[in-house]
């Protein structure tokens, strides 16, 4: 039997896309929000594209908020762009 791809959608663009093509970002237990290049860490998930374009755009229409039921200063934006601006040029270095 094939293996269940498992699906999610972007909380920008609203592209349903399989769980490795998308970048994870949490809401810990301690109310702290990180991005989850694992995906494996503890809270609430949401899910956006590998892209800058995509989180700026989950950020600017609140669907990140929405996802992960929380507020996002902006200290914490910041953070997550600076983050997710690494996360592509390391990938562009690696293909």
């Amino acid at each position: 039997m094939a293996k269940k791809i498992p699906f999610r959608m972007c909380a920008g663009c609203g592209q349903t896309k399989s769980k490795k093509d998308l970048i994870r970002i949490v809401k810990t237990p301690e109310e702290e929000i990180v991005l989850d290049p694992t995906g494996k860490k503890n809270g609430r998930g949401a899910y956006v594209c590998k892209s800058i374009d995509c989180l700026q755009k989950a950020i600017k229409t609140r669907g990140l908020e929405r996802s992960l039921k929380a507020g996002i200063p902006s200290s914490v934006v910041e953070t997550l762009e600076k983050e997710m601006v690494a996360l592509e040029s390391g990938e562009k270095e690696s293909i």
